[in-house]
C-alpha cells in the first residue's frame, strides 16, 4: 500500500502544482483598474487625484474614463498624471449633467471592454450617485469610503460615524469602489503622457431627464478643498448672528463651514454642512466656533491638522480633539479674534 502511493505521488502532485498554475492566471487575468473621471466646466475635479492615488495602489495599470461633450481638455489634462496608462474618452452631451441612470450604462460597458477589476471613483456626490448604480448592474456589492488599500480585496472604511474603522474583505470578482479624498494625497504629473483613446458607447436613454441647476457663487474657497476652515454651530442662535463666522472667516481666506444643528435651524446653506451627512474635510486649520462636537459633525473634520474650538462649555466633546480650545463666549470672543487677525495683516 505504502509503495502504491509512493508511485501515484508525483502524479498528485504535478497535478496539484498544473491547478495551482491554472488558478493563478485566472486570479491574474484581469489586472486593469477603471478610474472614474470627475469634472465641471472643463475642470478636473481636485477629488478624482486623490481618488487616482488609492487607485494606484491597486492592479495595474489604471485607465481613466471622462465623459461629456466638452470633456477632451480633461482627458488630456488627467493622461499626464501618474498611475495613468491610458484615458477614455466618450464625447457626448448626454454626460454633461453627470446624471447617473445616463453614466452608470457607461461605466458597466467600459468595465467590460476593460475586463477590469476595479472600478474606483472619489467618495463624492458624483461617485456616491453613479457607482451604486453599477454595482447594481453588475451584481456585485459596493465597498463605500475607503480609507487605505491593504491588497487588491481588502479595504479600510470608517463605520459608525469613524468611531470603528472596520477591514473589509470582498470576494466579488469585480471591486467597486468610492475613496475618501481626504485619506489620500493627490496624484503628481509624471513625465509620460498616456494615449486618449475613444470610450466604448453605452445607452443614453434615461427616464430622468436635466431641468436645470442654480448654482451659488462666492469669493471664499471651496469647502471641501479649503485650507482653512471656520464652522459655526447652533450657538449663534440666529442667521444675523452667524454672518461672525463669515467675518472671521474673510479675515483668515477661509472656507465657512457648519454644523448640521446650524444647517437645520436656518442659519446658513446645507452646502455648508461638514459631517457625516455634510462634507468630509481635512484642512490645515479646522476653527469650530460654538460647536459642541457631535459624533456625527466629527465624523467630517477630525482629520484636520490643527483643530481649534471655542465654546463656553468646557466640558464639550470638541474638546478631546482639539489642539487648541478657548472656554468663553462666543459672541465675545469670535468679534475679538477677528479684529485681532484683520490687524495682523
Amino acid at each position: 500500500m505504502l509503495a502504491a502511493a509512493l508511485r501515484t505521488a508525483p502524479n498528485r502532485v504535478a497535478s496539484a502544482k498544473w491547478l495551482g498554475t491554472r488558478a493563478f492566471s485566472q486570479s491574474t487575468a484581469r489586472l486593469a483598474t477603471l478610474l472614474l473621471v470627475e469634472h465641471k466646466d472643463a475642470v478636473l475635479s481636485p477629488a478624482t487625484l486623490n481618488a487616482l492615488t488609492a487607485a494606484g495602489k491597486l492592479s495595474q495599470p489604471v485607465t481613466a474614463l471622462v465623459a461629456g461633450s466638452q470633456a477632451k481638455a480633461v482627458a488630456e489634462s488627467v493622461a499626464k498624471y501618474e498611475h495613468v496608462s491610458k484615458v477614455l474618452l466618450a464625447e457626448d452631451a448626454a454626460y454633461d449633467h453627470g446624471l447617473p441612470e445616463v453614466y452608470a450604462p457607461l461605466v458597466v460597458a467600459t468595465q467590460k471592454q476593460l475586463s477590469a477589476e476595479h472600478v474606483v471613483a472619489a467618495h463624492t456626490a458624483f461617485g456616491k450617485s453613479i457607482l451604486p448604480r453599477a454595482a447594481a448592474i453588475l451584481d456585485v456589492a459596493q465597498v463605500s469610503d475607503i480609507t487605505a488599500v491593504e491588497g487588491s480585496d481588502t479595504f479600510v472604511r470608517p463605520v459608525y460615524a469613524g468611531n470603528a474603522i472596520a477591514t473589509v474583505r470582498t470576494k466579488d470578482p469585480i471591486k467597486i469602489v468610492t475613496v475618501r479624498t481626504t485619506a489620500f494625497p493627490a496624484a503628481a504629473i509624471k513625465g509620460e503622457v498616456a494615449t486618449v483613446e475613444k470610450a466604448p458607447t453605452a445607452d443614453t436613454q434615461s427616464p430622468t431627464a436635466w431641468v436645470g441647476e442654480e448654482v451659488s457663487k462666492s469669493d471664499r474657497p471651496e469647502l471641501a478643498g479649503a485650507k482653512i476652515v471656520v464652522s459655526g454651530g447652533r450657538a449663534f442662535k440666529s442667521k444675523e448672528n452667524f454672518d461672525m463666522v463669515y467675518k472671521l472667516a474673510d479675515a483668515l481666506g477661509a472656507a465657512v463651514g457648519a454644523s448640521r444643528a446650524a444647517v437645520d435651524a436656518g442659519y446658513c446653506d446645507n452646502s455648508l454642512q461638514v459631517g457625516q451627512t455634510g462634507k468630509i474635510v481635512a484642512p490645515e486649520l479646522y476653527v469650530a466656533l460654538g460647536i459642541s462636537g457631535a459624533i456625527q459633525h466629527l465624523a467630517g473634520m477630525k482629520d484636520s491638522k490643527i483643530i481649534v474650538a471655542v465654546n463656553k462649555d468646557p466640558d464639550c466633546p470638541i474638546f478631546q480633539v482639539a489642539d487648541y480650545g478657548l472656554v468663553g463666549d462666543i459672541f465675545k470672543l469670535v468679534p475679538e479674534l477677528t479684529e485681532k487677525v484683520a490687524a495682523s495683516k
